[in-house]
């Protein structure tokens, strides 16, 4: 299934600001919470269906990270918003999951969105996801469309194992982590398109063909999409690092400043890509071109060869009954020998010319 470059909004038409309405596709029959508290010293970790143990997290201390697996739920998101005070402008962001990448400051918290990708199953292709991430004092929150598997794992078995300082640090420091992990996945995104564009540029110098073209067409709307979906995550990033909300601390900007350097190598990949696929199908109008004119060369040597022929013996065939060589015993074979020798002549003079 392809990427939809924009999604249906038909059935928010007329409602009133921070109506919930899910906008998107359902990944999950059921959402799944994951809740995940540490500090320093302990870790603890737990899935649960009821939101309840979620509301003394608020002021427990050390961080909260909770992880929400699946966003239809309209009931579900309310209670998150009732139990952490969110806006719900907020609410109505998460549901819709056709958000540009961008960063709000509500003072008491920053809400996130940005799009997770990562390759298809068995296909050539991107899976897209929009993560929603709410930064408050002490906790994360986390929201997926419910898409199996995500790049959180190497994050979950940090904060398991407690290497590193996502320990030691604070929430904003986590969000960093979760954010890098997302860009870092886009990388595995870049090599596959990459390997999948230098395929078709050999095909097309090869062997170009209809099935050629729509390959080209299908990976210039892939790139399209990533443009889409991985430019505005610049802006946010370079917010975060500005440190423009009091939620990051100083500690954590040289790590922002590492994510947003990735993130400007990813867009001079994606725009780069853009330009050789650009580059790709004038490489195969050509190719297309070249070989008519290949053909329509052919054709015209051989109309031009035949000519004089044509002329020789449609001068022959006239039905007048006085006329010269007509009654002549070599007058046969002299005329075939006249359209060889003029044949020839011509083939010499196009080889002079460097036609054929």
């Amino acid at each position: 299934m392809k990427n939809k470059l924009v999604k249906k909004r038909s059935s928010k038409a007329g409602l009133p600001p921070g109506t919930l309405v899910h906008i998107g596709e359902r990944h999950r029959e059921a959402s799944r919470v994951s809740i995940t508290t540490y500090d320093e010293s302990s870790f603890s970790e737990q899935a649960s269906d009821d939101l309840a143990a979620c509301i003394p997290l608020r002021d427990r201390p050390g961080v909260s990270w909770i992880n929400v697996e699946g966003i239809h739920s309209i009931e579900l998101l309310q209670k998150m918003g009732e139990c952490y005070g969110l806006h719900p402008l907020v609410l109505e962001d998460i549901l819709n999951t056709d958000q540009r990448p961008k960063r709000e400051d509500y003072g008491a918290y920053l809400f996130i969105v940005l799009k997770m990708l990562s390759p298809k199953n068995g296909s050539e292709g991107v899976a897209s996801e929009q993560v929603s991430l709410i930064l408050g004092p002490n906790f994360v929150l986390s929201f997926q469309e419910g898409l199996a598997g995500d790049p959180f794992d190497p994050v979950r078995e940090r904060l398991r194992g407690g290497r590193g300082k996502i320990r030691s640090l604070g929430a904003d420091f986590l969000v960093y982590t979760l954010i890098d992990a997302i860009v870092d996945n886009y990388f595995v995104i870049l090599e596959n398109l990459a390997d999948r564009i230098e395929r078709l540029e050999e095909e097309l110098v090869a062997n170009p063909a209809r099935e050629t073209v729509g390959r080209l067409h299908a990976l210039k709307r892939e790139i399209i999409f990533l443009r889409k979906s991985i430019w505005p995550l610049r802006e946010v990033i370079s917010g975060l690092e500005r440190r423009e909300s009091t939620l990051v601390r100083e500690e954590t900007v040289v790590y922002l400043r590492d994510v947003y350097d990735h993130t400007i190598q990813i867009i001079d990949s994606v725009e780069t890509f853009r330009d050789i696929l650009s580059g790709l199908l004038d490489i195969y109008l050509s190719t297309i071109s070249n070989r008519t004119n290949e053909v329509m060369k052919v054709l015209t040597i051989i109309a031009t060869l035949f000519m004089p022929l044509t002329f020789i013996v449609g001068l022959y065939g006239m039905n007048f009954r006085y006329m010269p060589e007509l009654e002549w015993r070599w007058g046969y074979p002299a005329v075939l020998l006249l359209m060889l020798v003029v044949v020839g002549g011509m083939l010499k003079f196009f080889r002079g010319k460097k036609w054929i």
